[in-house]
């Protein structure tokens, strides 16, 4: 036997019994908290304690894959196993028996390099198939000789080539330098990250949650929500965060941000477009305050008498209540004070009559005792029943009073008739659907403009959803809002005030601004990261760059990141997309493919009239090629149908639908057809950039 493979294979066993150890380690912990778990009681005192070990639970039972993946020897005689979890070791006073990814000590495993070593002497990658390691990639780190380009290429590549499921798999053991630095970025604003396809953009997003939440134990306790483009983007990272062991995450799109809000109907690029616009947030703002009530006089009736609170009491009392809070926490304080007001004047009114009986005006008396005393229990009565007159009310005579008037149907009625509570769909409704009032309180729309925004049907539009999401933020709650369901992500998902401590948004591209405002209102801490790709924007609205589309929320108070190195797409593929990129009108320097897949792209015509036929016989040769992994079919909008009643089964995408997803080969069909599309090229370097070793396209001809 030669001396490198009986070094690699004590290699291989030394790892393996750390393996052992350490899935040994890891069941006897999660049996612990198990029994924990069972014997904690699930009360207020207990809370935070029963949370922790619950998520410990999730982060043990998560590790069963991929447990142990890596190592780092120090020049200092060091050695530290990196995991998806931390194990603490047996022996308390020992280093951890595995050190978590995410805990500071363990950054070098992602960015050391033979030119910047930072005190390491190796780096090792493990890779395991189930508690089996297979194999070990090692790295010298105490020379200069490395290019310094990728952090552990040897397992990067091998994870590169590896099948595609349909599933997002994690990159703890992979993560690049450039990658590591966004995971570990500060938290103090707005971060905006660049990267073209194959950069990494969601796994890094992913990452830096898991990051976030393992350092943050406040953030844990608040949460983090995760937008996503759609809820098949959604179902396709699904299982990282879980494996990754965190839990404390909401994860929607814009459409499904509001509980028991949902979006009825689709609507033209043109009115996305319209509804999307900045100006909108002004414009609501302002529709929303002219719903506080003109003052008047206000007409009660209480035990029969007429009371009548005068123009210059209510307007005081509607200015007292609008400053600096919503309308409908205005309104709350606006119905206090009228509560407190009308109590006042009558009894006033009844201390003013019962002094008149002091000069002898016995039947004003009279009329006072029949209207108050109405019935024993009340306790209100005059001195004329005791002999005794001394014109005022007990305070419990004036507490029973108010008590009275608070829960008076018809003066809530008056109140409820001058200053209504109003709900945000219907408030919205009523502005879309006046021209007269669009003109007023949304100017920069043209006379057209109007037309299309109140010509449309009531039935909600996705553009809707951000305007009725402002409109609630400024009516205000309407009452408290109760937390419901026993985990965070449920509470926080059924509550649109909930304040995130951190929010992701992929494909940040496609946000409006409206829906940045909706992002921002989750999180006051302005603690957000978004990625994505400018160039591959499809959305109607008219940004071409970050600074176009962050601005109107953010102004100058957010910071950019850049991801420059295409892991995915092999080099034969991107070499295809410059000229695709300079007709979408890109600003941005394309991201540089590192790894060659060794196929050439391929392109065939075909007569229109055998398309289906064709891409059928495609995809099944490819799917033969690419067993065991994915085959993706990215054509243009208006074949979509009709590809997908040919190919049950198959996954069949518009290049809107296919942002973010992945494939071992993908098939673009009609690429001319995607490129008439509204930004078509864009939509065209998406279907492009989609796959991991082959791609092909069919041309139709007459």
């Amino acid at each position: 036997m030669s001396e490198p493979t009986s070094r690699h294979t004590d290699a291989l066993n030394q790892e393996q019994q750390l393996v052992d150890d350490a899935y040994l380690r890891r069941d006897e912990l999660l049996h612990e908290v198990e029994q924990d778990l069972e014997t904690t009681p699930r009360d207020a005192v207990e809370a935070a304690r029963f949370t922790t070990l619950r998520r410990r639970r999730a982060d043990l039972r998560y590790a069963e894959t991929g447990l142990v993946f890596g190592r780092l020897d120090s020049t200092d005689g060091t050695t530290r196993h990196l995991g998806r979890v931390g194990l603490p070791h047996p022996d308390g006073d020992r280093e951890p028996l595995v050190l978590d990814w995410r805990a500071p000590a363990a950054r070098a495993f992602y960015t050391a390099t033979p030119l910047d070593p930072q005190g390491q002497q190796r780096r090792r990658h493990i890779r395991t198939e189930g508690r089996a390691v297979v194999g070990v990639d090692d790295e010298p780190l105490d020379n200069a000789t490395g290019s310094g380009e990728l952090v552990g290429e040897g397992a990067l590549l091998n994870a590169l080539s590896a099948r595609r499921t349909g599933r997002m798999g994690t990159a703890v053991a992979t993560l690049q330098r450039e990658q590591d630095d966004i995971v570990r970025a500060a938290t103090d604003g707005p971060l905006i990250v660049q990267g073209g396809p194959g950069t990494g953009k969601t796994v890094v997003a992913l990452h830096r949650v898991a990051y976030l939440l393992f350092n943050d134990a406040e953030l844990a306790s608040e949460g983090v929500l995760v937008l996503g483009p759609s809820r098949r983007f959604l179902d396709y990272i699904a299982q990282v965060l879980p494996a990754l062991g965190e839990t404390a995450v909401v994860s929607a799109t814009c459409e499904t941000l509001l509980p028991e809000v949902s979006v009825e109907r689709d609507e033209s690029r043109q009115l996305a477009e319209i509804k999307g616009r900045a100006s909108w947030q002004r414009g609501l703002a302002d529709y929303v305050a002219s719903l506080v009530p003109a003052p008047s006089d206000l007409d009660f009736v209480v035990d029969g008498e007429r009371h009548t609170l005068p123009l210059h009491r209510i307007r005081r009392a509607v200015d007292s209540a609008v400053a600096g809070r919503d309308v409908h926490s205005a309104r709350r304080w606006f119905v206090e004070n009228i509560h407190d007001l009308l109590t006042d004047a009558v009894v006033e009114q009844h201390e003013a009559l019962l002094t008149c009986v002091e000069e002898g005006l016995e039947d004003i008396l009279d009329r006072v005792d029949a209207g108050l005393a109405a019935s024993d229990d009340r306790g209100v009565r005059t001195a004329a029943s005791s002999g005794e007159v001394d014109g005022t009310l007990s305070d419990e005579d004036v507490e029973r009073l108010r008590s009275r008037i608070t829960n008076d149907r018809n003066i809530a009625r008056v109140i409820d008739t001058f200053w209504p509570v109003y709900g945000a769909r219907a408030t919205l409704q009523r502005l879309l659907h006046d021209e007269g009032l669009l003109q007023r309180f949304v100017p920069d729309l043209s006379a057209d403009e109007r037309a299309i925004v109140s010509a449309e049907p009531t039935q909600l539009s996705p553009g809707d959803i951000a305007l009725i999401d402002a409109v609630a933020e400024l009516l205000g709650p309407t009452e408290a809002t109760a937390d419901q369901g026993e985990f965070l992500a449920d509470r926080a998902a059924a509550r649109r005030d909930w304040a995130y401590g951190h929010v992701v948004v992929d494909e940040a591209q496609e946000l409006s601004a409206m829906q940045w405002q909706m992002v921002l209102r989750r999180v006051p801490s302005r603690s957000i990261t978004a990625v994505g790709d400018i160039d591959q924007t499809e959305a109607p609205h008219r940004h071409t760059s970050w600074e176009e589309a962050v601005a109107p929320v953010f102004g100058n108070r957010w910071r950019r990141g850049d991801l420059t190195i295409c892991y995915r797409t092999p080099r034969e593929v991107m070499a295809l997309t410059a000229p695709v990129l300079q007709r979408a009108g890109s600003r941005n320097d394309p991201p540089r493919a590192v790894r060659d897949s060794g196929v050439e792209p391929w392109e065939v015509a075909v007569r229109d009239a055998t398309l289906g036929d064709a891409v059928a016989e495609h995809v099944a040769a490819m799917t033969d090629r690419w067993a065991g992994g994915t085959v993706g079919v990215v054509t243009s909008t208006e074949r979509v149908e009709a590809l997908r009643a040919r190919l049950p089964g198959a996954v069949v995408l518009a290049a809107t639908e296919a942002k973010g997803l992945e494939w071992d080969a993908a098939l673009v069909v009609d690429p001319d057809g995607i490129t008439s599309e509204p930004r078509g090229w864009n939509g065209l370097y998406v279907a492009l950039t989609r796959c991991t070793q082959e791609l092909g396209q069919l041309r139709p001809t007459g």
